[in-house]
């Protein structure tokens, strides 16, 4: 009996595996196989005719530019041969600088991910505050240097890979905690207490200040003295105008620096606790007197609408960016070289970049209104052949300046 069993088991178990499966599942079609997704280089050289508006703009001041770059980039080797060239070019000749540029670099344009070239390009500029250096009932708000328990680690020793990233911190006990946000620094005077280097009337304009990273403080006897970022606290910036936009507080249309502020201004307690829900602070330090223009994080001074803040893992710090966008709120082209000087926390990704309008009420103007699409172009020294030195080019100055 057992037997019997086991086979006519066995012819079942065959019988099933035969059957053909239902006709609803026999015709549905093997799903699609996606072919793998392909990264493309970040850089991709390209002939000087297809750079748009290269022919239209004055190079003259994109040179000066460079040549303020070459003061911290012109001992490494890569950058060492263009610089030493650039620093004997007379920069108000428009077409030596030309010249020096198409000889000497080749182009990029610079790609996203996907293979697409165009990326967004914001403002951003340097504010001027009114302000003293010992508190009074008029300038009532603090700015503060580094304070001397803010802990700073370096990863890269341990951790290689993450040698990008920096923790901020303070030290309870025997234990690493996050130092203090925003909202604690502001409501507590007594944390910073001796730290404060200047006072400033207005809290708004101060949180815009910590926004920006640099500004200038007019004191009352008409003297300017340029700060500057020194450190952060750690916290990751929190950006307030998309907090307005989640809360229908304000369209996209309507948002700009400006338009923030007005509502800041005119909605003073949720304002005050809007500005608190970003935890990121900014810790200043004091230029000496000959800077009448904030360095970037290249070290040298900004040079207006020539200086750009850009991405540094795509464009090497120092390098000239060819930009072509438009002017903010028109259609009219804003296509000029410029020179990556700087960078900043919400500048990330590949075709990314800030335009440096320069300083004070109208730079800011348009810098709060500055959000467009636009293309980039960096431009890389090249290998130059004796035949492309045989253009018959004069730079201004003597023909050894560029062998």
């Amino acid at each position: 009996m057992k037997i019997k069993l086991s086979v006519l088991l066995l012819v079942f178990f065959l019988a099933a595996c035969s059957a053909k499966a239902p006709p609803e599942i026999a015709e549905m079609p093997p799903p699609p196989i996606e072919p793998p997704s392909v990264e493309h280089d970040p850089l991709h050289p390209v002939e000087w005719s297809t750079v748009e508006g290269w022919r239209a703009d004055d190079l003259a001041a994109a040179l000066e530019a460079f040549q303020g770059s070459c003061r911290a980039i012109g001992k490494r080797p890569r950058w060492q041969r263009v610089c030493a060239i650039a620093e004997d070019l007379n920069p108000s000749g428009s077409q030596s600088a030309r010249s020096f540029f198409e000889i000497f670099f080749q182009p990029y344009q610079v790609r996203n991910e996907d293979g697409s070239s165009v990326g967004m390009i914001t403002g951003y500029y340097g504010p001027e505050l009114e302000g003293s250096r010992k508190p009074t009932e008029k300038f009532r708000y603090p700015l503060y240097a580094q304070p001397d328990d803010l802990l700073i680690i370096d990863l890269d020793e341990v951790y290689p890979e993450l040698g990008d990233y920096r923790l901020r911190g303070r030290v309870v006990g025997n234990r690493v905690v996050p130092y203090f946000e925003r909202s604690e620094i502001d409501e507590s005077r007594q944390l910073l207490a001796g730290h404060e280097i200047f006072w400033v009337e207005d809290p708004v304009e101060l949180f815009f200040l910590h926004i920006q990273g640099s500004g200038r403080i007019r004191l009352s006897d008409g003297e300017l003295v340029m700060v500057n970022y020194a450190n952060q606290n750690g916290h990751r910036y929190r950006s307030i105008g998309k907090l307005l936009l989640e809360r229908q507080a304000m369209t996209r249309d309507q948002m700009s620096m400006q338009n923030i502020k007005a509502w800041v201004e005119q909605n003073p307690e949720a304002g005050m606790e809007l500005l608190a829900e970003n935890p990121s602070y900014v810790f200043f330090r004091e230029l000496p007197a000959d800077f009448t223009s904030p360095p970037g994080a290249l070290g040298v001074p900004l040079k207006a609408q020539r200086s750009v803040a850009v991405d540094p893992r795509t464009i090497p710090l120092g390098a000239p960016v060819f930009l072509a966008t438009t002017f903010p709120g028109t259609e009219q082209p804003l296509q000029q070289l410029m020179v990556a000087q700087d960078t900043g926390g919400a500048i990330k990704g590949r075709v990314r970049a800030d335009f440096f309008w320069g300083m004070g009420e109208d730079a800011g103007a348009i810098a709060g209104r500055m959000k467009q699409d636009g293309r980039l172009w960096v431009l890389l020294p090249k290998e130059v052949t004796p035949l492309e030195l045989q253009t018959g080019v004069t730079f201004g100055t003597p023909a050894a300046g560029v062998n």
